[in-house]
């Protein structure tokens, strides 16, 4: 579905990717992992069409995303649905206009079809009875699925989670994570996930991919990217200290 080809990014002269390649195949849930300031986020506002590469292709099903102009890159923005770092609630919205910001946004649909679809999202996140709460008012678990059923709720082809679990203990962050593969494996959307939960991320992953150096380091089925030979892949999924350089 997304094919990332060659794809370099600098700023101010410091090139943040080095020429990435990557296949997200349709229907997958493809993981980005990677050190801290390694370009992940850089990489994922690239996919969302909200930067401009220096060089390189981003083709989904085929189209060059790089190549479009706004009308057009917002038409294939309909086919996404994003949850952001952090879960990005509007925190003078309660949680059912939360869910609802982009049916009004984008679609613009009649308010009891609005209703309908708020509901079914929330429930899909198994959330009742929230929908007249404000985001202070819930713990931080329930606010990453309710920005969760804000992602679900215009039925979206792709969903592009960046560090979905950040700042959630190990219990929720396992709860979160197999939150996303039942979603996954009721709907059948295509998932990129940026995140930084190594060994968990292992379980929920069709693929894994290793950014270092603004490139892709490896990329492959879970079971070898835990085995590989690759010292850079190895020293980061271990924790591992970084080797100095002579």
């Amino acid at each position: 579905m997304i094919k990332v080809e060659g794809l370099r990014k600098s700023f101010r002269g410091q090139p943040v990717l080095n020429g990435v390649d990557l296949e997200v195949p349709t229907g997958s849930i493809t993981i980005i992992i990677g050190r801290s300031g390694g370009g992940k986020s850089v990489f994922l506002k690239h996919l969302l069409g909200l930067l401009r590469p220096d060089a390189g292709r981003i083709l989904v099903d085929g189209e060059d995303l790089t190549a479009l102009g706004s009308a057009a890159i917002d038409r294939i923005r309909r086919r996404y649905g994003v949850v952001f770092q952090g879960g990005a609630l509007f925190d003078s919205l309660n949680c059912a206009d939360n869910v609802a910001f982009p049916l009004r946004e984008k679609l613009r649909l009649p308010r009891p079809q609005v209703a309908e679809r708020v509901a079914r999202a929330l429930a899909q996140v198994g959330l009742d009875d929230v929908e007249s709460k404000y985001p202070a008012e819930i713990s931080g678990g329930m606010r990453k699925r309710v920005a969760i059923a804000r992602a679900l709720v215009t039925e979206p082809e792709i969903i592009f989670f960046d560090e979905p679990t950040t700042g959630l203990d190990p219990i929720l962050v396992n709860t979160i994570h197999r939150l996303i593969l039942d979603l996954h494996r009721r709907l059948h959307f295509t998932a990129v996930v940026v995140s930084h939960e190594i060994p968990e991320i292992f379980e929920i992953a069709d693929t894994v991919a290793m950014l270092a150096e603004g490139r892709i380091a490896e990329a492959g089925p879970p079971a070898a990217i835990q085995a590989s030979a690759n010292p850079v892949v190895r020293q980061f999924i271990r924790g591992e200290p970084e080797a100095r350089s002579h």
